[in-house]
C-alpha cells in the first residue's frame, strides 16, 4: 500500500514541487493549502493530487484536517511542514500581530501538524517529518526578526523531536533553503534581487525541484539513518 504524505503549503512554489516529487516516488499525497481555492483547484486539475484546506496555525484545524486525510487516504506516514508566511519589518516598525502571525504559522504549524500525526507514526514504527527552515533562520536577515526567529526555532524543534522518534523508526529532519526562484522571490525588486544573487557562490537562484529532491531523499526508505539533521540547500551562500 502506498505511503500517505501531507505537504503543507503544498499547492504552489516549493510546496508544489515537493508534492509532485513525493507523488513520483509512489506516495499518495495530500496537499494542504490555506485559502486560495482557485489555485488549489488548478493544482489538482494539473497534477491529480488532492488538495485540502486548513490553516496550519490553528491547532484544532490541523487535528481535523489530518484526521480527514487519514480517513480518506489512509494513515499518514509523511508530513512535510512547508507552509509559511512573511510579515517583514524592522523591530521598531513591527507590531505584535505581525510577530504572532509569523510565529504561529511558520513555527506553530510544525507543532500542530506533528502533534496530529506523531503518535500514529510511533505506533506503526515508521514515519518521516521534514520541516522547511530557511537560510535566514541560520544567518538572520535584516527586517525579519519574526521570520528568522520562527525558522531558527524550526531547526531546534527538529533536533529535539528527532530524539523522541529515533528508536521507533520515525525520523525528523529539516531543510534550510536559500533563495529559490519562486513567486515570493520574484516579487523582490530587480536591483535588490541582483544584489542577492551576487552573494550566492554558484551565481544563481535555486530551483524548487532542487529542494524537493532533498525532501524526497529524507522521506524515502534510504533516508532512515538521517535524523535530527538540517540540510542546507543555498548554493553556498551560508556554509553552516
Amino acid at each position: 500500500m502506498a505511503r500517505v504524505a501531507i505537504v503543507t503549503g503544498g499547492t504552489r512554489g516549493i510546496g508544489e514541487a515537493i508534492s509532485l516529487a513525493l507523488k513520483d516516488m509512489g506516495m499518495t499525497v495530500a496537499a494542504n493549502y490555506a485559502g486560495n481555492d482557485e489555485r488549489a483547484r488548478d493544482f489538482t486539475s494539473r497534477t491529480g493530487v488532492r488538495a485540502y484546506r486548513w490553516d496550519v496555525s490553528d491547532y484544532d484545524a490541523c487535528q481535523t484536517g489530518c484526521a480527514q486525510v487519514a480517513s480518506e487516504l489512509g494513515p499518514v506516514d509523511v508530513v512535510v511542514n512547508n507552509a509559511g508566511i512573511t510579515r517583514d519589518g524592522t523591530l521598531m516598525k513591527m507590531d505584535a500581530q505581525a510577530w504572532k502571525d509569523v510565529i504561529d504559522t511558520n513555527l506553530g504549524g510544525c507543532f500542530n501538524m506533528a502533534k496530529a500525526v506523531f503518535g500514529g507514526m510511533l505506533e506503526r514504527g515508521w514515519g518521516r517529518i521534514v520541516n522547511i527552515g530557511s537560510i535566514n533562520g541560520q544567518a538572520g536577515q535584516y527586517g525579519q526578526v519574526n521570520y528568522a526567529a520562527a525558522k531558527s526555532g524550526i531547526h531546534g524543534f527538529t533536533k529535539a523531536l528527532a530524539q523522541e522518534g529515533a528508536r521507533k523508526g520515525v525520523t525528523v529532519n529539516a531543510i534550510a533553503p536559500g533563495y529559490i526562484d519562486t513567486d515570493m522571490v520574484a516579487a523582490v525588486p530587480a536591483d535588490v534581487l541582483a544584489k542577492i544573487v551576487a552573494k550566492i557562490p554558484v551565481g544563481r537562484l535555486g530551483q524548487a525541484h532542487e529542494i524537493a529532491r532533498g525532501v524526497a531523499f529524507l522521506c524515502s526508505e534510504d533516508g532512515g539513518f538521517v535524523t535530527g539533521s538540517t540540510l542546507s540547500l543555498n548554493g553556498g551562500q551560508h556554509m553552516y
